[in-house]
């Protein structure tokens, strides 16, 4: 794709300050830029390359789940995350999000800028020891995939991975030929062997202890079902 056309989305809440640090992007850094505050709805006019970036100040945990979602779908997206408090906040918020880099609270203007045009150009931009880290969590994380973890079944850890892409009880339940209703007595299950209490934190617990992938390409083969079925219901017109 043109590099050129990218364009940085910033996700975060107006305010006077956000503002001024608009105005610097756009005198320092080479693309489109468009805010857009947290929980509003985007709907691109074109495919350009869109480095979506999530001001973790404003952004809560289950809207930064939607966007890891959104940008797992379409590989023209890509994620970082802004105000970062330190390291251990960077590792923590990788270990749920695939992000191509951080910028951390104390990250000078010109370092924010740098690191967007690395971003912009298609690297990542993180620390070396941030990426040490991440290696060995990762590297934790298989060795656990390995083991028996907390009871759960063959089919409450394929549940576990669909969670992770933003996949809905119906998604999975269309995935897995089964109801809904048998969708939500698997999660019933799991929330309670792994003790937690929603979708989000369920999600984090796989993450931090499976390494479990979201399955690839889930809403794309969706997309590409809707469009069979509508092409087989014009060819029978």
């Amino acid at each position: 794709m043109d590099r050129s056309r990218s364009l940085l989305l910033l996700v975060t809440a107006n305010s006077p300050q956000c503002q001024l640090f608009i105005d610097y992007l756009h005198q320092h850094v080479d693309c489109a830029i468009t805010v857009l505050p947290p929980g509003s709805e985007w709907k691109p006019r074109e495919v350009q390359p869109t480095l979506i970036l999530l001001d973790v100040d404003q952004v809560g945990e289950e809207l930064m789940q939607k966007w890891h979602a959104r940008a797992m779908e379409d590989e023209a997206y890509s994620l970082a995350a802004l105000n970062l408090k330190d390291e251990d906040h960077a590792v923590e918020t990788l270990s749920a999000l695939n992000l191509q880099g951080v910028f951390y609270r104390s990250d000078s203007l010109e370092m924010i800028c740098k690191g967007l045009q690395a971003l912009i150009a298609g690297e990542l931009w993180m620390s070396r020891s941030l990426m040490t880290r991440m290696i060995s969590f990762l590297r934790r994380q298989q060795l656990n995939s390995y083991r028996p973890v907390c009871g759960l079944t063959h089919r409450e850890l394929e549940i576990i991975g669909m969670l992770g892409s933003g996949a809905s009880n119906g998604d999975i339940a269309d995935t897995l030929f089964v109801s809904e209703h048998t969708v939500k007595s698997h999660l019933y299950n799991i929330f309670r062997k792994i003790d937690v209490h929603n979708r989000i934190q369920a999600v984090n617990w796989a993450r931090q202890n499976l390494g479990v992938p979201p399955p690839p390409n889930l809403g794309r083969r969706r997309a590409r079902e809707d469009r069979s079925s509508s092409a087989n219901t014009n060819n029978s017109q």
